[in-house]
């Protein structure tokens, strides 16, 4: 499958998690959560750091602690927290991920690849591809 293919593929999944969340609307992060949010995703946020979304949703600090699993996973971090999760996470659980630009290096895509999970890069960002193609669940 292709990066585009992946990409279709992953925007009809209903049920995101955005590691890196941030109830900083200034924050990219932030964006991508209230994008999902606007066109009818669930989408849940997690980072340890914080709390609460600026909207009142709760942060989870870790994947795990989700009410739901969800579908796609989006990395909005650094790339050593990017790896970080991934090498935590089962691709069997968690079997789609969404690499934004600046979360990943060739070695996190390799080892994504190798490890089974099925990762969405080559700088797409599902922000943009979500609100190109209006994707309303």
């Amino acid at each position: 499958m292709d990066n585009e293919q992946k990409v279709e593929m992953m925007a009809e999944k209903k049920i995101w998690a955005v590691i890196g969340a941030t109830p900083d609307p200034k924050k990219i992060s932030n964006q991508i959560y209230h994008t999902f949010k606007d066109y009818g995703y669930e989408v849940y946020g997690v980072n340890p750091k914080y709390e609460e979304m600026d909207d009142g949703s709760k942060i989870y600090s870790r994947l795990e602690d989700l009410p739901k699993t969800p579908e796609a996973v989006d990395f909005v971090v650094p790339p050593g927290v990017t790896m970080e999760h991934l090498q935590g996470m089962d691709p069997k659980i968690y079997p789609n991920i969404w690499l934004q630009p600046g979360t990943y290096n060739d070695d996190i895509v390799k080892y994504a690849e190798e490890k089974g999970f099925t990762a969405v890069h080559e700088g797409a960002c599902v922000m943009a591809y979500i609100r190109i193609n209006k994707r309303v669940k």
